[in-house]
């Protein structure tokens, strides 16, 4: 596991590159973007795995943990032993971290023009970004980049991760070449669907001791949520270790930041100034983000074009990356060779 201080976290990073001499000899005198992969809320970079298997020998591509996800918790808990992959066993028992992070610098350093074109032509009034916005988290996307010496990439984000990912294009139009969006939409906001979704999200991170871990068939639960069909009991082992040690300001932080009235509708007034590619993945049976609201977000954009910029899998719940990884790999493919 690699680390890099972003934002006064160390930040866990995995950089994948399994491309032949003959492909790397292909790419463009410029060099093939990297891809990039953001997770979502209470996940980590584990579950780009087996996409990432599927695709990385085409594409150099790079996994994070979000700040107070994962193994970018705080830097005390990088000396513990990182959990085991999936496929390498049964998570280790793992501490939640109730220590408050280092605190965010606001407010943060954001690209002034963009910045200054939000605040003139959609809020009418000064910008002042959060710790846990989405802005902040594209901030941290940015300072990676950069710190990698990564000059241009594609972005691809699940669920939180897509919101994320929207925002680094449109603030970092330069460095972020084109978005996937997996899982993701929104910019409609349903005032009791959402305090009901932010009122069970604040209660699901007020408790999570380590020993729920060793519950007979919790995993096997964790398995099953927000799936079409049962994932692997490796995947509930990943994803209950992954809910146990979310840093609890981080968890809390992200759910209510990104969830506001003002936050969901202004997503899609920053869609519509993104002029990099971006192309939606949706499942038909994704109930957390159904495919009316991808649609909708992704009607925003510039370019958009019905029948093109949505592609929609069958048979899929919300976790498309690990349910369909060849689906995805395929989508991917198909929008990277066309935007070349």
């Amino acid at each position: 596991m690699l680390t890099a201080n972003i934002s006064g976290v160390e930040h866990a990073y995995e950089l994948i590159d399994n491309r032949s001499e003959a492909v790397v000899a292909e790419a463009p005198s410029t060099g093939a973007p990297t891809l990039v992969f953001v997770h979502g809320w209470l996940l980590s970079r584990a579950y780009w795995k087996p996409l990432i298997e599927q695709i990385s020998t085409r594409y150099r591509c790079l996994t994070y943990d979000l700040r107070g996800f994962g193994d970018s918790i705080t830097p005390s808990a990088l000396s513990q032993p990182e959990l085991d992959q999936p496929e390498l066993g049964q998570p280790a028992l793992g501490q939640p971290t109730e220590q408050p992070q280092p605190p965010l610098e606001l407010p943060i350093e954001l690209p002034k023009d963009r910045i200054c074109l939000l605040e003139k032509e959609i809020l009418h009034t000064e910008y002042n970004p959060s710790a846990y916005s989405l802005a902040a988290y594209a901030h941290d996307l940015n300072s990676l980049l950069k710190t990698l010496n990564i000059e241009q990439a594609w972005v691809l984000g699940h669920s939180l991760g897509g919101s994320i990912a929207l925002w680094a294009a449109y603030l970092y139009p330069k460095r972020v070449a084109g978005v996937f969006c997996v899982n993701a939409g929104g910019g409609i906001y349903i005032a009791k669907e959402f305090e009901k979704f932010r009122a069970a999200g604040q209660q699901m991170v007020k408790f999570r001791p380590a020993w729920l871990q060793r519950i007979p068939g919790l995993p096997r639960i964790f398995s099953r949520i927000m799936v079409k069909q049962p994932l692997q009991i490796r995947w509930g082992q990943q994803r209950l270790a992954d809910f146990i040690r979310a840093n609890r300001q981080a968890a809390e932080g992200a759910l209510l930041e990104t969830t506001t009235e003002a936050e969901v509708h202004l997503l899609p007034q920053v869609m519509g100034y993104i002029q990099q590619p971006v192309h939606f993945i949706t499942a038909t049976e994704d109930s957390i983000m159904p495919p009316r609201y991808v649609r909708y977000l992704a009607s925003f954009h510039p370019h958009f074009r019905a029948g093109e910029s949505v592609t929609e899998l069958s048979n899929c719940g919300h976790m498309s990356m690990v349910e369909q990884p060849k689906a995805v790999a395929e989508v991917i493919q198909t929008v990277m060779r066309r935007a070349r």
